[in-house]
């Protein structure tokens, strides 16, 4: 009988244990599942990181303002690029207020892309830009082929659509993004990169100034560069401006109550043209890979690209994504033909030796360079991006 009992008492024991470790388990997993973010949570969280730290634009008028305000590559409707130039006068169309973003992480920083769009570039004019840069095209085509991919663009006076923009690379110093800051700053004006760091003019680096962790970026009138405000007399004398800032709001600045400013240097501007954050991953880059495209007029082909991955583990290996042939500039017969590009179309004229698109698609890398950082600035990402799997 003792011996029965115990082996029913065992019995009963061991059964309550496996009943307990699979309860255990289960908890986990359900823990697990619930902990794991969807992919709304990733795309509202790197919205989120874009909006903190989404740069304050002192945006410089020329003699057509117009032609000047920041809006989004289908102002009109529609995703041609070819009658952009044409639309951007037309007053039924708005020129709301729109700045394009694309985000990668890694361990210790975030690396955040904003493309800055334009209808026109019209250095040289409204109407002699534009048609001088057309008679210099044709003279090219006559002597010789002319150059797609921006080795003659001083050339080219004035050209249909304008994109450029900057990279804001942030520190994380915490959990939470009001402890993270700005770390360094790249932006786009004419086929150059330029390099700021936050704070005092160092020798290689000049300083860029931040309100509240945004970075002040000066956008030149006609042919829309970028670089750091200064607000010196070369930048703002006999100037008229229109400071965009983040708001979640697209704004037209026509509409309403002017919020033009005028002598900077003396009279900071009292009011800002809110504008509002789109996914690259949503818009230009799916139309990259469409046929029969109506948006890109030049096409590249990246082959493929090589990022390294760091698991959760901690463990780093190297993936090589196939990017292949996709639209790199868009459709525009303005002046010259398809001269603007998105961000991953972007280069350094005077550093033709690296890959086209590097800038882009691997951020880390191209940071460390530029700012002769050690082997301690880790470019190893925490996931792919967007880009790694889309279309």
């Amino acid at each position: 009988m003792r011996v029965a009992r115990r082996v029913t008492l065992l019995s009963v024991v061991c059964f309550l244990f496996v009943r307990a470790e699979t309860l255990l388990v289960g908890v986990a997993a359900f823990s697990a599942v619930q902990t794991k973010p969807t992919a709304t949570q990733k795309v509202a969280h790197e919205a989120e990181i874009a909006e903190r730290f989404a740069p304050v634009f002192y945006q410089a008028l020329g003699d057509t303002p117009r032609s000047d305000y920041i809006t989004n590559f289908d102002f009109d409707g529609d995703w041609r690029g070819d009658n952009n130039w044409d639309h951007a006068d037309k007053k039924e169309f708005s020129l709301k207020a729109y700045i394009y973003y694309a985000i990668s992480e890694t361990g210790s920083h975030f690396f955040i892309h904003y493309a800055v769009f334009h209808p026109r570039d019209y250095k040289g004019g409204e109407r002699k830009g534009a048609l001088l840069s057309e008679l210099m095209r044709k003279g090219a085509d006559h002597g010789g082929k002319y150059d797609p991919t921006g080795l003659a663009e001083e050339a080219a006076l004035a050209h249909e659509n304008d994109m450029e923009g900057c990279l804001i690379v942030i520190a994380k110093k915490g959990n939470h993004l009001d402890s993270d800051h700005v770390a360094f700053v790249e932006t786009l004006h004419h086929n150059n990169f330029s390099r700021y760091l936050p704070g005092e003019t160092l020798k290689d680096f000049s300083p860029v100034r931040l309100e509240d962790q945004h970075a002040l970026l000066y956008v030149e009138p006609k042919g829309h560069g970028i670089e750091a405000y200064v607000g010196d007399q070369k930048q703002t004398g006999k100037k008229d401006f229109l400071r965009y800032k983040f708001s979640g709001h697209a704004e037209d600045p026509s509409a309403g109550e002017t919020k033009v400013c005028q002598d900077l240097a003396d009279n900071p501007c009292a009011e800002s043209v809110g504008y509002e954050l789109i996914p690259i991953s949503g818009t230009l880059w799916p139309k990259a890979h469409e046929e029969n495209n109506a948006t890109y007029g030049e096409n590249c082909d990246y082959g493929q690209i090589s990022l390294f991955l760091t698991s959760s583990g901690g463990r780093r290996s190297e993936k090589k994504i196939k990017v292949g042939r996709i639209g790199c500039a868009f459709l525009g017969k303005v002046g010259g033909h398809n001269m603007a590009r998105p961000p991953w179309g972007w280069f350094d004229k005077d550093e033709r030796d690296q890959p086209l698109g590097r800038w882009f698609f691997d951020p880390a890398t191209t940071i460390k360079r530029d700012f002769h950082l050690d082997d301690s600035f880790s470019t190893s990402y925490l996931r792919l991006p967007f880009w790694a799997g889309m279309p």
